[in-house]
This record gives C-alpha cells, structure tokens and sequence, in this order.
C-alpha cells in the first residue's frame, strides 16, 4: 500500500464525518432531499473497498456526526434547563450520539465482509444493512428514531412510499438506490453506470406522477381550536407565574369557536386535586353540557396508583363516553423526561429538571369521540413511533380517523427541534392517510391534511389561538394494515433475510476461492 492510499483510508473516517453532519441539513430543509441520496452514496462509495473495521469507522464517525448536528438542541434542555455543566452537556450529546451509531456500524460491517464487488447484489445488502441499524435504533432500549433516514424524503417523490413500507422502508429504498447508483459507477462498466441512473431517474419520476395513492376516504369537516400558550419552560412549573398561564388557559378554552378545541402536554401543569376546584368545574361544565368537545394536558393519578402524562377528552356524555369525560394515558415515555432507566440516577442527579416517573398507557388505545370522527390522541414524542400508533388500525371501525398531536417541546428552546418535530408529524399523516392536529406549547402548532402538507400553523414563540377546519378520513393504508398486525416484524424479517442470503454466498464464494483446482 502506497503513503498516499494509506492518507486517504486514515482519512475516510473524517470525511465521513463531515458528510454525516452535512446529511443533517436534509432534516430540517426538507426541500434539500436529494442531498440525503447524495450522502448515501458517498457513503457507500467510502465503505465499498474497506476492511470491515474500517467500515465500522466511518460508520461510527457518519452516525455520530449526524446525530450530534442533529440533535445539538439537546444541550438546551440539559444545560440551560437542566443546570449541567456545559462540558458535561456536550459530551452527553456526543456520547449518546456515538453510542446510537454503533449500530451503523455494526451494519457497515456486515456490509463490508459480505459484499460480492457485483454493485446490484451489493446494493441491496447496502440497503438491508441500513434498515436492520434504523430499526436497531428506534427500538433497542425504548428507542431514539428521530432523524430516521426516511424523514428526508417528506416533500420528495419517494414519499409516495409512505403509505406503503413506512419511514423505515422508505429509508432502506433510498439506500438501497443511493448504494446501488454509487457502486455501478465505480464499477467502471457502461452498463454498471447507466442502469443505475436509469432505474433511479425512473423510480422517482414514476413516484412524483403516481402520487401517494388513495386509500383512504374523505369523511365530515370539522372546525378545530388549537390553543399555543408560548410559557417558558423555566416558567412553566413557578408558582409566582402559574396562575397567570392557568388563567389564559382557561379563558381561551371557553372562548373557542372550534367544534374540537386542542391544548397543549401539561397545559395545566397541575392534577386536577391540586387546582381551585371552580377553575376545574369551570372548564368541564362548559363542555360536558355543550356540544364542544376539547382535548388537552395534564397529569392524572395520585399516590396510590401512580401518576401518568396524560391528554383528558371533555364533551357531553355518550355510551361510548360515558360522564363525559375521556382519558388518554402516554405510552412511549420519555427516557430521563418520563421515567429515569435503571442504573442513570447519578446522571439525573447532576440536573435540576423536574423529572417524573410515570405509569405506561396501552399501545392500542381507544380514540376520542367527536360527533362522528375518532381523534387518535398522541403526546409529544409518541407520533415518532408509526407501528405503535398502528396497533389503532386493528378494527377499521374503531381505528381513528384524525391524529392529534400535544405537545411541550420548550425544553429545547427556539431551536431546529420543533421544525423536526413537524416533519415527523407530517409522515404520519402520509403513512396513515390520515390529518395530524398539532397543538403545542411554543410551536410548531398546525393543521397538516391526510397528505402531509401543513394547511394552518401558528407563528414559533407566539402566544395564539389557531382556527381552522380539519377532514377525517376512513380506510387504511397498507402500512397501517400490516404494521397493525405485525409491527415492524416484516422488515426486521426481509433485512435480515437479505443479510443471511448475503453472507452464505459470501461463504460459499470463499469457500470456492479456498478450494485447489484439480
């Protein structure tokens, strides 16, 4: 090996550092998409001569590059809220960015040992490899799926896969065709380079036409409030200020005009025991004995039975509700926010954020009655995780036909993490064809349609009251079909089919290569 091939291998890790902090622009300007398929395919060309040691490198260095840039507004809620000393903050993010990417570099390994040097076949392990590691990461240890590959592609033509594999499927096609346009140009053969650009140009143009397809259909209109208190996260929890954004909160819920009024994750930061008993008889006579119906925040439970985040549904009383009165228990908590996992109390005990340990929700929980629609209800982080909101999809005359979304995401501050937020909101409402209601405490609040697209949002960092008119939908898509009845089984299921058929050839291919000519 010359010094200059030896420079550029030491340098591999490094440049795919910077793509990997490059690639996280594409979550955050989603109009940049391409940028996403072009970082995948530099990366696959930077693995595709590499040891599997090597590999394991730059696949450390790519996923710990793009999940510190992308997720840095951690550093808000850990030092500014959380009273961690800066350093420590830092090294936090980074460690727990590193410590996620392990896995892409486990699966860039196996990509690395198993490749065939034909750029199809090494394509498709490519794109298997890239799956099994996302999978990896949004589901080992409660999971982290923010900035999952597939969330570059909201306002992109493979979008129209959505509703059909998913986030992560989408993310393994778009490995799977970054690699495989990669690899055929450095295959050096006519055919190698022209195929691949062929085939993508026409995927992507054949996904732009066709859409995301129709499955499912338009049902009755209906007029929503979204309420946006904009209350500093240090100011959330004061005693002095609370009465000041309990009072807002109150007034605005009895003024909506709205059929359907939706508040924020702990709006009323308080348990109903804890509250002037006329604020809360206040609140639900107004809509226990009108024909309003609201959704909003706040902790439930006592000491007996434990406390949960909780979103509570008022409107007047019905046998499916009845005393009027709907409760929805957050399932997916939050990892040092919800509950502090075992082994991290030395961690917890550095910062002075009020943390919880709260009691778990069903996955499949029933939805909100609203006249005829169904509100899926989902708290904060919650709407990351598609195949549980899914488990809602087992009976299509129970499964929802409007997602709503409440939301405190102040603890990161005005910072890229509520624009993130919104694009995640907006894949599932193309995964499941269904609208996505979103009220948040400091943005971003927004209506978005069955189809992704925001129809009505309210200023970041404004108090406000957001009026707009939402339509549910009924049908199913097939990914809420199959995801209802197997979660993300079928695709662990084909990555690692891929990866299994992969390395036997591999080893049958050495052991060909290990046998004497006769």
């Amino acid at each position: 090996m010359t010094r200059s091939a030896g420079r550029s291998r030491a340098a591999a890790p490094f440049a795919a550092a910077l793509l990997g902090a490059a690639h996280s622009l594409v979550f955050v300007h989603t109009a940049t998409w391409p940028l996403h398929l072009l970082a995948l395919a530099l990366l696959a060309r930077l693995v595709a001569t590499a040891s599997p040691w090597r590999a394991a490198a730059i696949g450390l260095a790519f996923g710990t590059a793009w999940l510190t840039a992308g997720t840095w507004w951690l550093f808000i809620s850990l030092h500014t809220y959380g009273g961690l000393a800066a350093p420590l903050a830092v090294l936090a993010i980074v460690g727990l960015s590193a410590f996620l990417s392990l896995y892409l570099a486990a699966a860039l390994a196996a990509f690395a040992r198993w490749r065939s040097g034909r750029a199809g076949l090494d394509a498709l392990l490519f794109g298997a490899a890239w799956l099994l590691a996302e999978l990896a990461r949004g589901v080992i240890f409660t999971g982290f799926p923010w900035l999952a590959s597939g969330y570059a592609h909201v306002d992109g033509p493979l979008a129209a896969l959505a509703p059909w594999v998913g986030v992560y499927g989408l993310g393994a096609v778009a490995a799977t065709l970054a690699a495989w346009l990669a690899l055929g140009w450095r295959d050096g053969r006519v055919m190698s380079r022209i195929a691949p650009i062929g085939v993508l140009a026409g995927v992507l143009l054949v996904l732009a036409l066709s859409g995301a397809g129709r499955f499912s259909q338009p049902g009755t209109t209906l007029s929503v409030t979204l309420l946006q208190g904009n209350v500093a996260q240090d100011e959330k929890f004061a005693v002095d200020l609370m009465p000041q954004s309990l009072e807002w909160t109150r007034d605005q819920l009895l003024a909506a005009r709205g059929r359907l009024v939706v508040a924020p994750e702990t709006v009323i930061p308080l348990l109903p025991s804890q509250l002037d008993p006329d604020y809360w008889v206040a609140i639900t006579d107004h809509f226990q004995r009108g024909d309003q119906a609201a959704l909003l925040g706040l902790p439930l439970g006592d000491e007996v039975v434990g406390y949960t985040n909780s979103a509570a549904g008022l409107a007047a009383a019905t046998a499916t509700q009845p005393g009027g009165f709907y409760r929805y228990d957050k399932h997916h908590l939050v990892p040092f926010g919800e509950f502090v996992p075992l082994g991290f109390h030395w961690f917890v005990a550095l910062m002075n954020i009020p943390l919880g340990d709260f009691n778990r929700g069903p996955v499949g929980a029933p939805s909100f009655n609203v006249g005829p629609e169904r509100i899926g209800a989902n708290i904060c982080y919650e709407d990351l995780f598609g195949e549980e909101l899914a488990a809602r999809f087992s009976d299509d005359a129970s499964a929802p036909t409007i997602f709503a979304n409440i939301s405190n995401i102040g603890w990161f501050g005005d910072t890229i993490a509520s624009d993130q937020h919104l694009q995640i909101s907006r894949m599932r409402a193309l995964e499941f064809q269904r609208p996505m209601l979103r009220a948040t405490n400091t943005g971003a609040t927004a209506v978005i349609d069955h189809a992704g697209r925001v129809t009505a949002s309210l200023p970041r960092f404004t108090q406000g009251v957001l009026d707009a008119t939402v339509q549910g939908r009924t049908g199913a898509t097939p990914f809420a079909r199959w995801a209802s009845a197997f979660g993300l089984s079928p695709l662990w299921a084909l990555g690692a089919i891929v990866l299994a058929w992969r390395a036997l050839a591999a080893r049958r291919a050495r052991a060909a290569a290990a046998t004497p000519a006769l």
